[in-house]
């Protein structure tokens, strides 16, 4: 089994995610503003239950290259994903690659 710890992820194309476990969250390099994507662990599954990105940041595709980093480092650690949050649901949609991960 595989948990989130304090890691980095990096793909072509997308944002360096931080996963930030003592908040449940994973957060890409912007700076000084933060866009987050809250999680919560479940065994081997983890639920992706919200995703925001700053008002200021809208309409940059922010939020589209958090989801990849996030579905990136969760397919690296081999982990179930439950969607919970829209946004994510959506992403994984779109993305046949990250779809398969989806369970529930």
């Amino acid at each position: 089994m595989s948990t989130p710890k304090d890691t980095e992820t990096r793909s072509s194309g997308a944002e360096r995610v931080v996963d930030n476990p003592a908040q449940s969250r994973f957060e890409p390099d912007l700076g000084e503003a933060v866009a987050v994507a809250y999680y919560k662990v479940d065994g081997d599954r983890i639920a992706l239950l919200h995703t925001e990105v700053p008002q200021e940041l809208s309409g940059r595709g922010i939020g589209s290259r958090l989801a990849k980093g996030v579905f990136e480092a969760l397919r690296e650690r081999g982990l179930a994903v439950v969607a919970k949050c829209p946004f994510m649901a959506s992403y994984a949609a779109r993305h046949p690659e990250y779809a398969r991960m989806l369970v529930g």
